[in-house]
């Protein structure tokens, strides 16, 4: 249905970020008016069978079509272009969106675990018909297809609020789907297991909160990029000419869509500087192009024709290597003095590398006089990756 109706809402000609949007908006109204048929539904089946479990689901189908409004709403307000108060855009409100999704799926576990524990200590006797049968499966049905279309597309356009709200058609298609065979199995054998069963699937609805809020809390606190990102980054900077290293890459997220990056480019100390400059220009259009992202290139100039530099510095790189074979060394440079020479570079370590900055600056200033001699003196300060998840 939903690939139907995109033929007539959705204009893949369109900017992607408009894309985006349609899709976004089309599920979150097809969210909304299948939930409240189903609360229809089961209200009136739950009203001539007097089944108070299938009233309340009709309930919750009722708060199903809030989430979907308020998913809806996200993408509205995500979609809106920047203004002064808020310039880079307000792409995170879909993530905000996503959480309070998340929160709904993390009530109804806390309501379904304490109704199912009551159960169990006053159990009831289950009521089944061919009615409440039709109504739970065609329930299960409709939640099944909720799943997969907002699974589907939310990995599509990358929604972190649509893969939400998946998750919440999941859950309740579980919940449903246990209701059921709770049904059956009291009917036909008068065991009361639909307290225990609801407390199982009410554990796996809290399981599947927690994740869909992780992912929505994530990029709001600030998660590293993905490794494919910052790989096809890499490639594009380092594909140009003259370019020599990359580091100190940073990825600002602004919400799906409205990425912003900025890096140093390493560039020959002796090259042309309107030619680097008119290569680095090039190199931003490509990111935003390719990467929809807009770039900053700081250029950083590294030594690349001094033969004793070169040496000094592949020696110091294997030194650091074997102290830990994580670290990275860039902007190296060689001020040479009448006593000493100085050995300036930027040490690169992971967030929570085993040793703090002080033990690391003392390991490579401990390791450099005792392989290069106590005329190299080290002057290092070590930054942390942002792009590394470990």
């Amino acid at each position: 249905m939903i690939t139907f109706l995109a033929k007539f809402f959705v204009r893949e000609q369109e900017a992607k970020s408009a894309v985006r949007q349609a899709y976004g908006t089309l599920c979150g109204i097809v969210g909304i008016c299948l939930n409240i048929l189903l609360c229809i539904g089961k209200f009136i089946a739950g009203t001539i069978s007097n089944s108070i479990a299938i009233t309340a689901d009709a309930v919750n189908n009722l708060s199903d079509a809030g989430s979907s409004v308020v998913t809806l709403l996200g993408f509205k307000i995500a979609g809106t272009k920047p203004d002064p108060e808020h310039p880079f855009g307000h792409g995170r409100m879909e993530y905000l969106s996503g959480l309070a999704v998340a929160a709904a799926i993390l009530i109804m576990a806390y309501e379904l675990i304490r109704d199912s524990i009551g159960k169990i200590l006053h159990p009831e006797e289950t009521e089944f018909s061919p009615l409440i049968a039709g109504v739970l499966i065609a329930s299960i049905l409709v939640k099944l297809y909720m799943y997969y279309y907002n699974s589907t597309i939310g990995k599509r356009i990358d929604s972190a609020a649509m893969r939400a709200t998946a998750i919440d058609s999941l859950s309740d298609m579980c919940a449903t789907t246990v209701v059921l065979i709770a049904s059956i199995v009291g009917y036909a054998t008068k065991l009361h297991i639909d307290g225990w069963c609801g407390v199982l699937v009410g554990c796996f609805i809290f399981y599947a909160g927690i994740s869909a809020a992780k992912e929505t809390l994530n990029p709001l606190l600030g998660q590293p990029p993905e490794d494919a990102f910052v790989n096809r980054i890499y490639q594009i900077v380092m594909g140009h000419d003259l370019v020599c290293g990359v580091h100190d890459l940073i990825v600002h997220d602004y919400g799906p869509g409205r990425k912003m990056i900025s890096l140093h480019a390493e560039v020959p100390a002796d090259g042309n500087l309107l030619e680097i400059h008119d290569i680095v220009d090039h190199i931003e259009n490509d990111l935003r192009e390719e990467l929809g992202c807009d770039a900053t290139i700081h250029m950083d100039p590294i030594v690349t024709s001094d033969v004793h530099i070169l040496e000094l510095k592949q020696e110091l790189m294997e030194i650091v290597k074997q102290i830990d074979e994580i670290i990275s060394v860039h902007d190296f440079r060689v001020v040479e003095g009448p006593t000493h020479t100085n050995l300036i570079f930027d040490t690169l370590v992971p967030y929570k590398f085993r040793l703090s900055d002080e033990e690391l600056v003392s390991a490579i200033r401990e390791a450099v006089k005792e392989k290069m001699g106590s005329q190299y003196f080290v002057v290092t300060k070590v930054d942390k990756d942002y792009t590394a998840k470990k």
